[in-house]
């Protein structure tokens, strides 16, 4: 059984800085597809940004240009630096994967994917 443990979450001022990490375990294949969700309190969980296996990288209109996404195959790890942060960006953040080939990297794809989402790790930005 996969499993997904997010950590690097906190509390930081407008304009400050972040970096998630979330390391995946249990997994028989390769996860060819990751990504970063989010999800504020009252609201729907939406994805973040998503890597592929080629290193191909997509990003949610409101983080492109503040947020990158990155993975360390050896640790098999995955990152989100998160720059210029704003009050918007606080939620509990989650990582997700999936082995599957042949199919586009999207959130889409990643959430019906995931049967156990781990348990996230929280971003507060203060204005």
């Amino acid at each position: 059984q996969v499993k997904f443990v997010e950590s690097g979450g906190g509390s930081v001022q407008t304009g400050g800085s972040l970096r998630l990490s979330c390391v995946a375990s249990g997994y028989r294949y390769n996860l060819h597809c990751m990504g970063w969700f989010r999800q504020a309190p009252g609201k729907e969980r939406e994805g973040v940004a998503t890597i592929d296996g080629d290193g191909t990288t997509s990003y949610t209109a409101s983080v492109k240009g503040r947020f990158t996404i990155s993975q360390d195959n050896d640790k098999k790890t995955l990152y989100l630096q998160m720059n210029a942060l704003k009050p918007d960006d606080s939620a509990m953040y989650y990582c997700a994967g999936t082995p599957l080939l042949g199919v586009d990297c999207t959130s889409e794809i990643l959430t019906a994917s995931m049967a156990d989402w781990g348990k996230g790790t929280l971003v507060t930005i203060s204005s």
